[in-house]
């Protein structure tokens, strides 16, 4: 069996089908036209059946026949994307090895994310994403598209997010503790347009566009385009720098800095802006963010402190809460859940039902009230650092923490209905186009798409690495510039005992000393 991710269940008999290029179908596949030809009279043949899972699918494969049933569209492109495998199509392979498989994935939320406030990639980039996503039967895709570095969506109400906060006069590079700043004017964003025909493009693949927009923090584009969102009105500029670096021109001002809660304009603005994204995104969910809100500004705002007596706030924390319940009952009344970072269930107050919020569990430590919200029924999404930070390098990262990942050591049950499921994230600033994200992200995607497809007892990494080899062939002739194995290139670098500490407690400084010992190996 050479197909990731590996099916649920499976039998190899002997022979083989040949395809014909004909096929007849209970389903409209519009995205097999180019390689099919429909035939009622075709023993290839896709048979709609209810009793099917829901994205799962049963395929027959006899030297005379090869069937295919599904419930669901969905389901039937799946079961096509296994036969894509099974033949190596890509290569010009049409001869599918005779089996039964009956499968179906493990979790309902398989998901990818791509920052683009950091890099903006554009439409073309984010199309080709999405088709090696469907290949991967991976079906959510968590658009970052606005942060600090960069405002990404056009909002027809308020035009200066785009006209101001998509543009930046330069870039830090160099990678975390780095210092080093190119001076290159760097820009774009996506129309309302471009948002559409984005989101068509994905649901034909049966992938669901989850938009991140967050608030409170992460907002300094926001604040360049619009200073009264802020708790002290200055005008500033859309930041170029990641880790903390403050160029002395911004004054003692953060890089990353939060709206001010003490005005009732800050609502307006955000209300505004998600009232648009609403009605742009069929998603049921959209994504608020809340992860790494700095409390100083609010600390010394007489507005901010005036709503904290109001409302008998004891500090900056709850009246974080306070302002992400807000959000959460507005996205609620729109018919829409809300979802953030796990940060966010630190704040007291907070509207934490589990019915009207999702987790998304992301830090590196184990996290006590993650780990609560879930054995409360709290939906989550799990997507832990050392697993599924796809930015970081192989070398911090290998490929086997993505595959073996263990909810379990982040003391959460992933069986339980509560868990959607698991998702990697492709965060931009060390990531400027396309040979860095094609090097980062493959063949992470595959193994991601394993921990998510597939059922975990049946999954095994030596036996992964083997099905991987012999898809690479495929990779390269699609034009994947994937991360080769470390261990082929005779490279055996060995993390010094600091690199490690610093992991282990979280610190993104770890890469500064981790560059270093590259350099010292001979690697770039």
């Amino acid at each position: 069996m050479n197909v990731i991710p590996l099916p649920k269940k499976y039998t190899e008999n002997e022979g083989v089908y040949r395809i014909d290029g004909k096929i007849r179908s209970d389903f409209d596949l519009p995205l097999i036209a180019d390689y099919t030809e429909k035939s009622d009279g075709a023993s290839f043949e896709i048979i709609k059946d209810e009793d099917v899972a829901n994205e799962g699918y049963k395929l027959t494969v006899t030297p005379e026949r090869l069937t295919v049933k599904a419930s669901s569209k969905s389901g039937a492109y799946y079961a096509l994307q296994t036969v894509r495998r099974l033949c190596n199509f890509d290569l010009g392979g049409r001869e599918v090895p005779c089996c039964e498989i009956e499968d179906e994935p493990r979790f309902k939320w398989r998901g990818l994310h791509l920052d683009e406030s950091r890099h903006f990639f554009g439409e073309t980039e984010v199309k080709r994403l999405l088709d090696f996503m469907f290949t991967e039967k991976l079906n959510i895709f968590h658009w970052h598209l606005t942060d600090d570095q960069g405002w990404r969506i056009e909002i027809e109400k308020y035009p200066l997010l785009t006209e101001i906060g998509s543009k930046r006069e330069y870039t830090q590079v160099g990678g975390w503790g780095s210092g080093d700043i190119e001076y290159i004017p760097h820009g774009g964003y996506y129309t309302q347009e471009q948002i559409k025909n984005i989101i068509a493009y994905a649901a034909e693949r049966g992938i669901t566009v989850v938009p991140e927009i967050d608030f409170p923090a992460h907002c300094a584009a926001a604040i360049a385009a619009y200073p009264g969102l802020a708790c002290f009105e200055k005008k500033t500029e859309v930041p170029g720098y990641f880790g903390g670096l403050i160029p002395e021109k911004q004054g003692n001002l953060r890089w990353n800095r939060t709206l001010c809660c003490g005005k009732e304009s800050t609502f307006d603005f955000v209300f505004g802006v998600l009232d648009e994204i609403c009605d742009l995104f069929p998603s049921e969910y959209v994504h608020i963010g809340g992860d790494e809100a700095p409390h100083g500004e609010w600390k010394r705002c007489e507005k901010c402190q005036s709503v904290m007596r109001k409302n008998a706030l004891k500090n900056e924390k709850a009246l974080q809460g306070w302002f992400e319940s807000r959000l959460i009952s507005f996205l609620k009344e729109k018919g829409k859940t809300a979802i953030g970072w796990n940060d966010i269930i630190e704040c007291p107050g907070l509207d934490d039902d589990g019915k009207s919020l999702v987790i998304q569990y992301w830090t590196p430590k184990r996290d006590k009230h993650a780990e609560r919200y879930a054995e409360g029924g709290g939906a989550m999404i799990l997507s832990n650092h050392q697993s599924f930070y796809f930015d970081m390098t192989y070398a911090m990262m290998p490929l086997d923490a993505t595959y073996n990942y263990n909810p379990r050591a982040f003391g959460i049950d992933a069986d339980g209905d509560n868990v959607l499921g698991v998702e990697g994230e492709l965060w931009s600033e060390w990531i400027p186009g396309r040979e860095k994200l094609d090097l980062n992200a493959f063949p992470r995607m595959q193994a991601l798409a394993e921990v998510a497809w597939s059922q975990e007892n049946k999954r095994d990494f030596s036996d992964f690495k083997r099905r991987l080899d012999l898809l690479k062939p495929t990779l390269e002739k699609l034009g994947i510039g994937y991360a080769v194995d470390r261990v082929s290139l005779n490279k055996n670098i060995i993390l010094s005992s600091k690199v490690q500490s610093e992991f282990r407690k979280g610190n993104p400084l770890f890469e500064t000393e981790l560059n270093k010992e590259y350099k010292a190996e001979g690697e770039k």
